[in-house]
């Protein structure tokens, strides 16, 4: 789950890994953690989520959508709950206080936001071309 965190939580299949059936390893889960599987993912997601405010010049539902979350209200709500106050008053309250925001294109493409168009070349192919913006015909 900590490698994965922004991927839907199978419950099924990580108790299978783990040899349990879904309600043995909540509950062995619970006692080990103090919560449940879905809350410690959720609360991993809030933590990247107030990195993410603090460091990259995504928007907030930019960031939901990167951290896990398919609802912005959810996830409003739950960061929320877990820190006092809403994305919004936590990114005013936390930027400016470092180095500058990251680029969000730079955050989405580290992040793998940007969807993949179009296919690699095979072997023995070249790549298009790229061009500069020198003003210079390629």
């Amino acid at each position: 789950m900590d490698r994965d965190w922004a991927s839907p939580l199978d419950l099924d299949a990580v108790a299978a890994h783990a040899g349990y059936s879904r309600y043995h390893f909540v509950r062995a889960f619970k006692a080990a953690y103090g919560q449940t599987p879905g809350q410690y993912l959720t609360r991993r997601r809030v933590e990247r989520a107030e990195e993410m405010l603090r460091t990259a010049d995504l928007t907030v539902t930019e960031i939901c959508a990167l951290v896990g979350f398919t609802s912005l209200g959810s996830f409003s709500a739950r960061f929320k709950k877990a820190t006092g106050m809403s994305p919004t008053a936590y990114r005013a309250r936390h930027v400016g206080r470092g180095a500058a925001l990251i680029p969000g294109c730079y955050a989405m493409l580290w992040a793998g936001g940007f969807p993949k168009t179009g296919q690699e070349p095979s072997a023995g192919q070249q790549p298009p071309a790229r061009h500069s913006n020198s003003g210079e015909a390629p």
